[in-house]
C-alpha cells in the first residue's frame, strides 16, 4: 500500500502555458491586441488606397499646400492676416473665429438657460408660462432657421450707415454691424483680461480658504464678500489707471460708413445670438430637472433655518442641483461648438467656412481638408470634455 502525501508537499500546479489559455485576463487582453491589429490593417489599407486613387488622377496630396500663399481676404479676424499670407495662417484665423464664437455661446447659453430654467420653477404664474413658452418653440424650431430669422429678418432690418441708430455719438448700430469704443492697441484689451483672470483666481481663492475656515471653526471670516470684490476688481483698476497708456478709437460716421472703433459685424452678432438663445433652453430644461431632483426636505430645513427664498436657491438647492445638471450640461456645451458650423449659411468665417470651403475649393485637397477640420473638432469637444468631467469630479458626493 503506498503511504499518503506528505503535507508539506506542494499541490501539483498546471503549465504555465495551460493557465494563460484559460485566463479571462490573458484572453481579454489578446483579443484587444487581435481587434487592434485588425483596425490598423483596416485603416492601413483605406488610406494607401486613396493615397494610390489620388496619384493615378494626378491630384495632389500631403499638407504642403498650407505653406502657400492663400490669396484671399476674411472679414473677420483676431490675429494680423492679409490676403499674401498662407493657407495654414487662414487655417489658425478661421479656427480662432470658431474658438471665440463657441466661448462666448458658452457663457451666454449658460447664463440665459439658468434664469429661464429658475423661472419655469416660479410661482408667478405669468413667469413660469412665459418661460415654457419660450422654452417649447426655441427648442422645436430647427437651429438653421433660427440663425436665418436673426442675419435676415432681425440685423438685415437695421437702416443704412448713414441712417445708424446712435447711442451718445459712442455706439452706432445699423445693417454693417455694432461700432463701440474700443483701445488703439488690442494688446492693451489682452493684458486687462489677464489682470481680471488673476484677480477672479485670487478671490476666488480667498472665499474658497474663508468657507474652510468658516467650517472648521463654526465663524464667518468678517468682510468675507467684501475683500472677495477686492481681489476680483482693484488689479484690474489699477492696471486702468496705471498700466500703460490708453489711446481709445472712437467711431463716427464717415462719408460712407462709420469709421473708428471695434465692428461687431452682424454674421457674427447673429451666429452668437442664434446659438445662444437655442442652447439656453435645452440647458434650461436641464437646470428645472436638477433642481427638481434636489429632495424637497432640503428646501424645508432651509426654511426652518430661517433662510430666504434667494438664499435657499443660492446656497442650498443649487450647489446639490449642479451634481445632476453638470453631466447633461456638457453635452450641450459639445453641441454649441458643433452647431457653429452652420455659421457658413450666414456667412460668418469660422473655421468650417474658411478651412473646409474656400481653402479646399482653392486647393482641391479635400482628403486633407477634411481630415485637418474633424480633428480640432475632435481636439475641441474632447478638451471641453476633459473640463467638464474635472468639474464634475470637484462637485459629486464623496462617500464613505
Amino acid at each position: 500500500m503506498t503511504s499518503p502525501p506528505s503535507a508539506s508537499a506542494p499541490p501539483p500546479t498546471k503549465p504555465a502555458i495551460v493557465w494563460s489559455v484559460y485566463d479571462a485576463k490573458t484572453r481579454g487582453l489578446v483579443l484587444q491586441v487581435a481587434l487592434l491589429l485588425a483596425l490598423g490593417a483596416f485603416f492601413y489599407e483605406i488610406i494607401t488606397n486613396a493615397a494610390d486613387n489620388l496619384r493615378r488622377q494626378n491630384v495632389a496630396s500631403g499638407f504642403d499646400f498650407l505653406g502657400r500663399t492663400s490669396g484671399f481676404d476674411i472679414s473677420q479676424k483676431l490675429i494680423s492676416y492679409s490676403n499674401s499670407m498662407s493657407f495654414g495662417r487662414a487655417f489658425w484665423v478661421g479656427l480662432l473665429n470658431t474658438v471665440l464664437v463657441a466661448v462666448l455661446g458658452i457663457a451666454l447659453a449658460t447664463a440665459l438657460g439658468l434664469v429661464i430654467g429658475i423661472a419655469r420653477l416660479s410661482n408667478n404664474w405669468l413667469i413660469a408660462r412665459l418661460a415654457t413658452a419660450y422654452v417649447e418653440i426655441v427648442r422645436n424650431v430647427p437651429l438653421l432657421l433660427q440663425l436665418l430669422f436673426w442675419y435676415f429678418a432681425a440685423l438685415r432690418a437695421l437702416p443704412m450707415p448713414l441712417e445708424s441708430h446712435v447711442l451718445g455719438q459712442a455706439v452706432f448700430l445699423n445693417r454693417r454691424g455694432l461700432y463701440l469704443p474700443w483701445p488703439a492697441d488690442g494688446s492693451v484689451v489682452v493684458g486687462l483680461i489677464v489682470v481680471v483672470l488673476a484677480g477672479l483666481a485670487g478671490a476666488l481663492m480667498y472665499r474658497r480658504r474663508a468657507l474652510a475656515i468658516a467650517i472648521e471653526t463654526g465663524q464667518r471670516v468678517a468682510n468675507a464678500g467684501l475683500y472677495t470684490a477686492a481681489l476680483a476688481l482693484v488689479p484690474a483698476a489699477l492696471w486702468v489707471a496705471l498700466g500703460p497708456e490708453w489711446t481709445v478709437e472712437w467711431p463716427a460716421p464717415g462719408k460712407f460708413n462709420i469709421e473708428g472703433g471695434l465692428n461687431i459685424q452682424p454674421e457674427f452678432g447673429a451666429l452668437l445670438v442664434g446659438l445662444s438663445v437655442y442652447t439656453a433652453a435645452f440647458i434650461a430644461e436641464i437646470v428645472r430637472a436638477g433642481i427638481s431632483g434636489v429632495p424637497r426636505g432640503q428646501t424645508e430645513a432651509a426654511t426652518a433655518l430661517g433662510l430666504s427664498r434667494g438664499q435657499t436657491l443660492r446656497l442650498v438647492v443649487l450647489p446639490q442641483a449642479l451634481r445632476i445638471i453638470i453631466p447633461p450640461l456638457t453635452n450641450q456645451y459639445l453641441n454649441l461648438t458643433k452647431n457653429s458650423s452652420l455659421a457658413v449659411a450666414i456667412g460668418y468665417p469660422d473655421l468650417v467656412s474658411v478651412f473646409s470651403g474656400t481653402v479646399l475649393n482653392l486647393t482641391n485637397q479635400a482628403v486633407e481638408v477634411i481630415l485637418v477640420t474633424m480633428a480640432v473638432y475632435l481636439t475641441l469637444s474632447l478638451a471641453t470634455s476633459a473640463l467638464m468631467n474635472w468639474f464634475n469630479a470637484r462637485w459629486a458626493l464623496v462617500e464613505r
